[in-house]
């Protein structure tokens, strides 16, 4: 895979939320939300849950196991759902 020319086009860290094993293939949710599947060879010691950081240059990515990315992911994802979050007192519960 070669990755795109600009390094923000690309996400810093996948977590594995699927892995199929029969398919070959490791469905993941990169740091930007986005999920999509990889072939699971690429990613060394592949498991569910798993968490890689991502690097590139030269045409080539390089995927790093990194034990606390998954957590790190999650709360990335919480912290965009604050921020998105609807404000008090606009037709929410309870108004009127």
């Amino acid at each position: 895979m070669t990755p795109p020319p600009f390094p923000d086009a690309w996400a810093d860290l996948l977590v594995v939320d699927v892995l199929d094993e029969d398919a070959g293939l490791a469905e993941v949710e990169d740091s930007r939300g986005r999920t999509y599947a990889l072939p699971a060879e690429w990613l060394p010691g592949v498991a569910d849950g798993a968490a890689y950081r991502v690097g590139g240059g030269a045409g080539h990515l390089t995927f790093t196991p990194d034990p606390t990315g998954a957590r790190e992911l999650r709360e990335r994802s919480k912290q965009t759902l604050l921020d998105f979050a609807d404000e008090p007192g606009a037709d929410g519960p309870g108004d009127g």
